[in-house]
This record gives structure tokens, sequence and C-alpha cells, in this order.
């Protein structure tokens, strides 16, 4: 391992680091695809009408290091996907994830992204970080899976271990897919604090997430997952959602990683919830003032699923809006 890194602080900005470029716009996979390369400029697109530039700095992020997707996935795992972006040919799931040539640097880009807004956090230079395309909850430590190649958020919770010596990352997941990646991942782990408000998995996509499912071993009773059946809105949200608060509360962490996929919004055309963005305004303004309490203020999010445009433009801008007036 590695020494930790050291993190000197430096005067914080007190706008939020929101992520942008061709780096990470290229990760989808084209027309019909759900998972478009057209996501990232409709969500920059809103946030330019919603005149909020003047409060927000962008970054560009890097490409992620093979040494640093390791810290997730496997060795095997990583050449196969290097291997098969290089042909350009078949899927490295069942179906949903196609080998386009090429992803395999999209992904990275996408995990560097991640890890350079986690950089940035922990050096004390923001307090809040977004990225768009970003928040691949599906990938597995050794498969690709729903559209995700690289699960940027379970290496960015190792990645804050290894190079910071953090021990108590919460990962929220607000998207209607549940986190499977992040939460088979981590199952076994008592330090892991996750907590997942999904459309519940007997009519979704992946089938995963019941209530039953709180961990394995010693991490039994350390993870929360709360299904939602179709057609909830808002009302049923900010039920789970006061539960995720009082969990996150007790278990007092040390950063925040937030997915806040849009697909949980009512018209997205592939789940059935039918929250409105007030949603996502109200958990992220609630993560940021926990962050605040038990953090130092650290929080990174990331965009997630959503394949209705509009509704992800207007969802993952008032998440940010949410991280510059909180």
């Amino acid at each position: 391992m590695l020494p930790l890194k050291k993190t000197t602080m430096r005067p914080m900005s007190d706008k939020v680091l929101v992520y942008r470029g061709k780096g990470i716009a290229d990760y989808g996979f084209g027309d019909p695809h759900p998972f478009g390369l057209d996501r990232h400029d409709v969500f920059h697109d809103e946030l330019d009408r919603e005149g909020l530039g003047e409060y927000l700095e962008f970054g560009h992020g890097r490409p992620a290091r093979a040494d640093e997707l390791a810290l997730f996935h496997t060795a095997e795992y990583i050449d196969k996907v290097s291997r098969m972006s290089a042909e350009g040919n078949g899927y490295l799931d069942g179906g949903d994830t196609p080998a386009m040539k090429g992803i395999y640097d999209a992904a990275s880009n996408v995990v560097g992204a991640v890890l350079s807004a986690v950089d940035e956090v922990m050096r004390g230079e923001y307090r809040r970080a977004f990225i768009p395309i970003a928040g691949l909850h599906h990938a597995a430590r050794d498969s690709a899976a729903g559209f995700c190649v690289f699960n940027d958020c379970g290496i960015a919770a190792e990645y804050l271990r290894c190079e910071f010596g953090l021990t108590r990352i919460a990962y929220v997941d607000i998207d209607a897919h549940h986190g499977d990646g992040v939460f088979y991942g981590f199952e076994e782990d008592p330090d892991l604090i996750f907590a997942d408000i999904h459309e519940d998995g007997r009519y979704l996509y992946p089938g995963t997430g019941h209530a039953h499912e709180t961990g394995r071993g010693r991490a039994k009773d350390t993870k929360l997952n709360i299904p939602i059946l179709p057609g909830a809105g808002d009302a049923e949200f900010h039920r789970a959602w006061e539960r995720v608060e009082a969990y996150l509360d007790a278990r007092r962490p040390e950063f925040i990683i937030m997915q806040c996929g849009a697909d949980s919004l009512e018209g997205d055309p592939i789940t059935n919830l039918c929250w409105t963005e007030e949603a996502h305004a109200h958990a992220a303004a609630a993560l940021c003032r926990l962050a605040d309490k038990h953090c130092d203020g650290r929080i990174v999010g990331t965009g997630g699923g959503g394949y209705n445009r509009r509704n992800l433009a207007r969802a993952w801008t008032r998440v940010v809006r949410s991280f510059v007036e909180t």
C-alpha cells in the first residue's frame, strides 16, 4: 500500500466544483441505447440556463490508472475490458453494456474524474463536487452490468481508505435501480455505510436490494436497503428519506458519496417511480447538512442513471443548486 496522501489544507473555495468535458462526455453507447452520448451536454445546457455559473468552478478530470481501477476490480476483469474495448465487438455483460471501441478509455475517464474530485475535496479546495457522467453503480468487482463498466463509486470508497486513511465512508443512492455493484462489493464490510432507496427489485432490474439485505457476516445489520413500490411519488420518498437521514446521522460518516440517478423521476422510459426533482433537491441539501456536521462538509455527487433527458437535466441541476445553497 502506498503512503497515505497528505491533506495539506489550502484556502477553500466557496464554489461548487462541477466536472465537464470530452473525457466524461465520451462515456455512453450511442443511439438507440438509453445511455446515449448526449446526456453530458443536456445537463450542462440546463446548468447554464439556471444561471449558476458564478457559483461554480469547472474541472476536467483525468484518466484513472490501472492500479486505481484495481482498488475495486479484479485484474482479470480490467484486462478483459481493455481487450474488448480495443476490438469493439460484443458485450461486456449479458447484453446491456456494449464493448464499444474506446469504452475502456471513456470508463477510465469517468473514474478519474471522480478520483480527481475526491482529491480536490480532501485537499480542502472545495466542500462539494459533482460529476454528471458517473455513479456507475451496477459494475461488480469482476464484471460489467447495467450500462456500467467500472464502478467509480466503489473505487472512490477504496481510494479514500487507501490514499487518505478514512474508514467511515457513506454511500447514498437514490437511483431507481438498486446499487447492487456497490452493495455486494461491500456486503461483508462493516465500515462502508450504505443506504439505498430504489424501486422494488421484484419489478425492476437488477432484482436486488430487498429490505432483508442488510449485510453479511461482521457487516450484518450495517446496510440499509429501502425498496419502494412502482408508482411511488415524493410523499413515499420523504418517508423513506427520514430513515436514511437518521441512519447516516447515527453512523457519523467521514465522507459522503451521493449517487443521484434521475431515473426515479416520473416519465423515465425504463423505470416506474414518480418522484419530482424536489426529491433530489431535498436529499442533496440534507446530505450537505450531514456532511457539514460530520465530514467537514465533504460530499461528492455522481449523476447515475436517468434516461428522460429533461428529467436528468433538471434533477442534477437541482442537486448542484442544493450543493451551492446549503
